[in-house]
């Protein structure tokens, strides 16, 4: 049986609903904690929370003495799922856009080392090799190296490289993905991959290694992503300690 949502997380995805329709624009003013109340019927303390969490989502930012305010500029990461780049960068009022810099079929034994034996698969096996800069109003803010195994999506093609693959993947090749692993770390951007996302040689950035899969655990991608940092954040929510875990690590 299905848990019912609480009225407080109901409450929290309409306001997110309500974001995602873009009556209100990055840098505009939101909903008072009392315009929230009275339209949702609903208590001042319980608007009140509701914004605290979307403030503490990147969603919105308190203004001490102006109010709450849509934030603007920031493409928020989500650490808990999966969500594609195309309708990320919508969610946050921003034209998405992709620059296929390469696009070919290559076999495993062609690709960098390692990678035949992360998507589990033969070195003659065929693999589609992408390089891709992704862009959010026309400025470049990831860029992206992927293999894909061939046999999972035979039908995949450049055009749809250059928009949405998590969209080719779930409708024109009709898988499921299920999930992937990531490792994430802090690196300096080459000289090479600067140029790519225009900023200074040496910048920070978000450096993600991923594969993800499809049914049965079986591997369709493995990627090397690079995330601008002054454009994005990493945010997850972590759930607590009980009592009896909290005694058992001195906390």
């Amino acid at each position: 049986m299905a848990v019912r949502a609480s009225f407080h997380q109901q409450l929290i995805e309409k306001l997110r609903q309500l974001l995602r329709s873009r009556q209100f624009a990055p840098g505009a003013k939101f909903l008072t904690e009392r315009e929230i109340a009275d339209r949702f019927e609903t208590s001042r303390p319980t608007a009140n929370k509701a914004l605290g969490s979307l403030v503490s989502a990147g969603l919105l930012e308190i203004r001490k003495g102006a109010g709450t305010f849509v934030r603007e500029s920031v493409l928020d990461y989500d650490l808990e799922r999966l969500v594609s780049f195309t309708d990320k960068a919508k969610a946050s009022g921003k034209k998405p856009g992709t620059d296929l810099i390469e696009f070919r079929k290559i076999t495993a034994a062609e690709a960098a080392p390692g990678i035949a034996e992360r998507l589990r698969v033969n070195p003659e096996a065929n693999l589609f090799y992408m390089e891709r800069i992704r862009l959010a109003d026309g400025a470049p803010v990831i860029y992206e190296r992927r293999h894909v195994v061939a046999a999972s999506c035979p039908a995949l093609t450049k055009t749809d490289a250059k928009g949405s693959l998590y969209a080719a993947w779930t409708t024109k090749c009709l898988l499921q993905i299920t999930g992937a692993e990531e490792t994430i770390r802090a690196v300096n951007a080459t000289a090479a991959l600067a140029k790519h996302l225009q900023i200074r040689h040496g910048t920070a950035c978000f450096q993600i290694t991923a594969t993800g899969f499809i049914k049965d655990d079986q591997p369709l991608w493995h990627e090397e992503t690079l995330y601008r940092a002054d454009v994005y954040e990493f945010r997850n929510r972590i759930g607590g300690l009980g009592a009896a875990m909290g005694r058992m690590v001195g906390a």
